[in-house]
């Protein structure tokens, strides 16, 4: 039997249900949805979590004219009584503003108008109703036109929804999916007033005194707060991070997870997989990130010795854990960041309700931010909105360990060119006490690895990729990293052209600060495998093995040298 396909980028409902993709039943979230009834209902969760695919879901179950069988097989169709009252009975606007990214806020705008011409164009039959007078299809039209004015954009939703409770003679259903995008983007941009204005006048006629709304839903990242743009909105329902409620409906559950890899032949890559991948605290319940785990999955179907990367964070630019690094010495400590890549846990008080403007203008707030954004997470049940957060899983402190490399060679570009040139000298003419004695300055300007159970081998890639870092600042010497020569794969190989200079380098942590002994089996695992082989063929002359052990913020250095006859 032809297993299912893996939805990749597939956010519509519909059709992932009719074209045999795989699917993690979600419908339950529509019961809890109407048991925990709220007018406004908002969800705040990390980008990726699934927030499109419910969103999409709930339109379709809604919906007047959906087909019921997209439904068939799933947790919501055994709610016979609840399937008969409310399944196909509403109209649904149904808006999404995650597309909303511009340069400036003209362009903006426009995207804006062009969602709501979008949604119009589903409602075209309202242009020939005949419960709608004359005046009203005109004003129907008015929602078509791609040049509609400030007036007639601030009162769409609104506008539209008076006019499909008359023609159904039912209350709308109204679904926002991502509504804090054209903020963050806004922010960034440097017209987050404007924008701010904009979403308070489209939002606040139709969530707060629309006497034709059955109810609303909306999804974002931030709890953006009140003042800002709910202004005068009557008790919204709020469903966070911290909120029980709908807590399994974002994200995969351990349970979820375990079915995928046993469909598809893959149970061997569990452990990776919760690894990678898990780790996130919503509510009561602990979730994978769908985004990484859908991906992942459909590489090991083409290639079953790929290993895990961050698919995650190749969507977005990272840019608050690269602001909240960038605070080091300024209210965050290298401490705190060195228990959190470390796996250990850091308490703070989360500020649930923030303002764009405002996320990056105090520490306390870059916090509250890395919590709602999926960065950290809570490592135990919160006494109030007092959080003991910690990094979810090994994905997410790659994310932390790249930044923070990435800042150290910055750093090291601006201020450290002679630092750097004695220790390539002291590492060219095979200096181990001069290599020591750099590393270790260099090692005092970033943050270090502490010796905690996360494992060996990301510690090592913590300080490979420092010292590749410090390698690379400038030019001249061939640097290579983690290929293959001899018997095995080396972690850096230098080829010093001019000079005929082969350099050898394996990195090791030093658990428990054993840093002659590591250094030692370095050494015995660069002759064992014959590493320097592929040095040899390339003609070089004078070959330094060099074993570096870390511990923490200190680092022990020995060399061999071998001349070639």
């Amino acid at each position: 039997m032809e297993k299912k396909k893996m939805p990749i980028g597939i956010e519509d409902f519909a059709k992932l249900r009719m074209n045999n993709f795989y699917y993690v039943d979600k419908s339950s979230m529509i019961k809890e949805l109407l048991s925990n009834w709220g007018e406004v209902n908002l969800f705040t969760r990390p980008r990726r979590f699934g927030k499109s695919m419910n969103m999409s879901m709930l339109r379709y179950f809604f919906e007047i004219g959906t087909d019921k069988s997209l439904f068939d097989g799933l947790a919501i169709s055994g709610e016979t009584e609840l399937c008969e009252k409310y399944m196909g009975h509403y109209p649904v606007i149904s808006i999404t503003l995650r597309g909303t990214e511009a340069e400036n806020f003209s362009t903006a705008r426009d995207l804006i108008v062009m969602e709501m011409n979008r949604e119009a164009r589903r409602m075209q039959f309202l242009a020939e109703s005949d419960k709608l007078s004359s005046n009203e299809k005109e004003t129907f039209l008015s929602l078509l036109d791609e040049q509609m004015d400030d007036k007639t954009l601030h009162t769409s939703l609104s506008l539209l929804s008076e006019l499909l409770k008359k023609h159904y003679g039912k209350k709308v259903i109204i679904l926002i999916d991502e509504y804090d995008v054209p903020l963050a983007k806004a922010n960034k941009q440097g017209y987050y007033k404007q924008m701010v204005l904009l979403i308070r006048n489209l939002f606040e006629k139709e969530l707060k005194t629309n006497s034709n709304l059955e109810f609303a839903v909306l999804t974002g990242c931030l709890r953006v707060s009140r003042e800002s743009i709910f202004t005068g909105l009557n008790n919204p329902k709020m469903y966070t991070l911290l909120d029980a409620r709908c807590d399994e409906q974002f994200g995969f559950t351990d349970e979820e997870v375990r079915e995928m890899l046993a469909y598809y032949g893959l149970t061997d890559y569990y452990d990776l997989t919760r690894e990678w991948y898990d780790g996130y605290k919503i509510g009561r319940a602990s979730v994978y990130n769908p985004w990484d785990v859908i991906n992942w999955c459909d590489q090991l179907l083409t290639n079953p010795n790929k290993v895990p990367r961050s698919y995650w964070a190749n969507s977005s630019g990272n840019e608050e854990v690269r602001q909240f690094i960038r605070q080091m010495g300024d209210g965050v400590t290298k401490t705190q960041i060195e228990r959190l890549i470390s796996g250990e846990t850091v308490q703070k008080k989360i500020e649930e309700q923030l303002t764009y403007d405002t996320i990056y203008s105090s520490v306390e707030n870059m916090w509250s931010l890395l919590y709602a954004t999926g960065y950290l997470t809570q490592s135990e049940t919160p006494v109030g909105n007092v959080v003991r957060l910690t990094i979810p899983n090994t994905e997410v402190r790659s994310i932390f360990r790249d930044s923070i490399l990435d800042l150290f060679e910055k750093k090291l570009a601006r201020e450290d060119g002679v630092a750097v040139a004695d220790f390539r000298e002291a590492l060219k003419t095979g200096n181990a006490e001069g290599v020591e004695k750099q590393l270790t300055d260099f090692m005092k300007q970033t943050v270090s690895v502490r010796d905690t159970a996360v494992r060996k081998a990301f510690k090592e890639s913590f300080y490979h990729g420092m010292l590749l870092g410090i390698l690379g600042f400038k030019g001249g010497w061939s640097v290579d990293s983690n290929g293959e020569s001899g018997d095995g794969y080396y972690d850096i190989a230098i080829e010093i052209e001019e000079e005929e200079i082969g350099i050898i380098i394996e990195v090791k942590y030093a658990e428990g600060g054993r840093l002659d002994n590591e250094c030692e089996e370095a050494l015995n695992q660069i002759n064992d495998r014959e590493y320097t082989a592929e040095l040899k063929h390339d003609g070089m002359r004078t070959l330094l093995k060099y074993g570096i052990a870390f511990y923490k913020r200190t680092c022990r250095v020995v060399v061999e040298r071998e001349e070639v006859k």
